[in-house]
């Protein structure tokens, strides 16, 4: 049996690889447990293979949770420039995309190699290949893991949520919440593409590859998002549609405005001619040619007059549409839903009711909205951890 460890940390992503250097820096003899054959997967495949590491103007009201507010104060002790010069202790040259979106110039590779080297001046353990078979609680926990067993006052669980099973996702850190009599709220996947049913299908699916700025929003919420659509051999996707994902309750329709502060019946009038061949005309100039003939095929104006061009123009600018169902996990970004922050302490991740547990990163009710964030919740809960055991 191992002795002496003070913090045992289960996964080596983005949040489990934080806490770890923030605890081996004060000292603490930590073991880091990754099941995968690697440290960072996702961080590896995130942003294209750039890394989208995180987001300057990363706050609370970029997250979604049952609890708004929680995120507020791990947010604040660990903001993005934080992480910005850990970037750049590294000499890691990145730049800003859009939208306070940090990439990093080359490869994601250059950040798990600069938490690897993290890991290593803080004398973190780390242990790869390492699927773990059962936890058990007395004084200290154990953690059996195929023969050996591990043992530490403190247990962090950083093992990501649902998304992307292909790199190794697993319900195993709700399960160890179950295990200890925590609450979860249920998942869902986030920042996902969506399917139409069939017949929607055949009508827009053979524009797959066409893209334009829509805003995407929901009845039900105040978030909207304006961005690029991309239309799908399935259905929809594009930052516009990954972000209303998260947001999207399958029970209700979804509002796509097509043509973002454009005044089309306006466009007309100063061009005195109101027909069908002007609108025609206007939309190929407002949208790509194929959606805009395909549009005028689907809701052609019924008839010449103002009204029913005034008609016309509303549907633009709010298209509704009802998606089947997402792509699921296997395409999401992220999982929405996780161990129920009412179970956590707000400053450190430690669960109220199982002292020396932890819960960090995706694993938790905290899920950001595409361009960072998630990424930036990653290392502010990891550090708050941390700092903590």
């Amino acid at each position: 049996m191992d002795q002496g460890y003070n913090a045992i940390i289960l996964g080596a992503g983005a949040a489990g690889l934080m806490c770890a250097i923030e605890a081996g820096k004060r000292g603490r003899r930590v073991l880091v447990l990754e099941r995968a054959n690697g440290i960072g997967k996702k961080i590896l495949i995130s942003g294209g293979g750039r890394c989208n590491f995180t987001n300057l103007h990363a706050g609370a009201d970029n997250f979604i949770s049952r609890n708004p507010h929680f995120a507020k104060s791990i947010l604040a002790r660990y903001g993005p420039d934080a992480f910005v010069r850990l970037v750049e202790k590294h000499q890691i040259p990145y730049h800003e995309k859009k939208l306070g979106q940090l990439f990093c110039d080359g490869s994601a590779g250059a950040i798990v190699a600069m938490l690897e080297e993290e890991c290593r001046a803080a004398q973190v353990e780390i242990r790869l290949n390492t699927k773990i078979a059962e936890i058990r609680k007395l004084d200290h926990f154990t953690v059996r893991a195929e023969g050996s067993n591990f043992t530490a006052p403190q247990l962090v669980v950083a093992t990501g949520g649902l998304s992307i099973p292909k790199i190794g996702a697993t319900s195993f850190g709700y399960n160890v919440a179950h295990q200890f009599g925590l609450k979860v709220q249920p998942t869902r996947a986030a920042l996902v593409p969506l399917v139409f049913s069939e017949p929607e299908r055949k009508r827009w699916c053979d524009l797959a590859g066409v893209s334009t700025e829509v805003i995407a929003s929901t009845p039900s919420r105040s978030e909207c998002f304006r961005e690029k659509m991309l239309f799908t051999h399935r259905g929809l996707s594009g930052p516009a549609i990954l972000q209303i994902s998260s947001y999207w309750d399958a029970s209700e329709p979804m509002s796509i405005d097509l043509a973002p502060d454009i005044d089309l019946n306006e466009l007309l009038r100063k061009r005195n001619r109101q027909d069908q061949s002007s609108w025609k005309s206007l939309l190929r100039e407002i949208l790509p040619r194929r959606l805009a003939d395909r549009w005028l095929e689907t809701y052609p104006p019924a008839g010449n007059s103002a009204r029913a061009f005034a008609d016309a123009e509303r549907k633009l600018h709010a298209w509704e549409v009802r998606p089947e169902r997402t792509e699921g996990y296997e395409k999401a970004e992220v999982t929405a839903g996780g161990v129920d922050t009412d179970e956590l302490y707000a400053r450190t991740m430690e669960a109220r009711k199982v002292p020396g547990l932890f819960f960090i990163g995706e694993v938790v009710d905290v899920t950001g909205q595409l361009g960072g964030f998630n990424f930036q919740w990653a290392w502010a809960s990891g550090f708050c951890a941390g700092q903590a055991i």
